[in-house]
């Protein structure tokens, strides 16, 4: 049985324990289901991240996933870490206002006072040229974080705010209905220029790492498809579709 959150947009199926929220919110995309379909759970056991990572999924904390029929090309749907990190942040601001910072970490960690908080995890499957569906994957640290993270981690209730999964949950859906809407109507500048108003390390030098290699620049901003523009030595500046920003040496 299914609980409608913003307004109705989202249908949210809460379970106690399952393998991944994001698993089952995509056998239930290929099964058909509508877009809004939510799956969040009290606990993940196989809960992962970005290139396979594990998600360490205590309960405490929020691990939801939703299904998105966005109906565009795959590079487009890409932007949706980008909807889903100021959706995210505006959620974290409405909870405690002016009591944390909250920036955004390219290209999909949101981080309180400058550890990671929460992240963000996008799969799809094509129809076509189209990307049929979208599950966007949260986890959000209220009580519990890895020890273990390649990014310093932190816990929302460590840094002072005690919040519920619920309340987050009812905090974030109808943030993200709203910037997902106006995703869709207004394209990705407003979302672009919202998520550089919260960047972490914009216009400092920072380290990303691209598999083995490694580059040091400013970070110049994203563009209009959410690439990284890096400003090198030489008035050089290389847009970087996929990498990772690396631990600052102080951390």
């Amino acid at each position: 049985m299914s609980e409608p959150l913003a307004g109705g947009f989202f249908q949210a199926a809460f379970l106690e324990t399952v393998g991944s929220t994001s698993d089952e919110a995509r056998a239930r995309a290929e099964a058909g289901a509508p877009e809004g379909t939510m799956v969040v759970a009290a606990r993940q056991e196989q809960g992962r991240g970005r290139a396979g990572r594990r998600w360490s999924s205590p309960p405490g904390n929020l691990y939801a996933s939703v299904v998105l029929r966005p109906d565009c090309a795959p590079a487009i749907a890409a932007q949706l870490s980008f909807v889903s990190a100021v959706a995210l942040a505006e959620a974290l601001v409405a909870l405690a206002p002016g009591s944390l910072d909250i920036r955004l970490k390219w290209p999909n960690d949101v981080l309180a006072d400058g550890r990671k908080v929460a992240g963000i995890l996008l799969e799809s499957a094509l129809s076509g040229e189209r990307v049929a569906w979208v599950v966007l994957g949260i986890g959000l640290n209220l009580v519990v974080h890895p020890a273990d993270s390649r990014w310093p981690a932190t816990n929302l209730d460590r840094l002072g705010l005690r919040v519920s999964p619920r309340a987050a949950l009812d905090a974030l859906a109808p943030a993200l209905r709203a910037r997902y809407e106006a995703w869709r109507t207004g394209g990705f500048e407003s979302i672009r220029e919202a998520w550089l108003a919260r960047a972490f390390g914009l216009g400092e030098t920072i380290e990303i790492a691209l598999g083995e290699e490694r580059l040091a620049g400013r970070f110049a901003g994203i563009d209009a498809s959410g690439a990284l523009a890096l400003a090198l030595p030489g008035n050089e500046t290389r847009k970087i579709a996929a990498g990772e920003i690396q631990v600052p040496a102080a951390a």
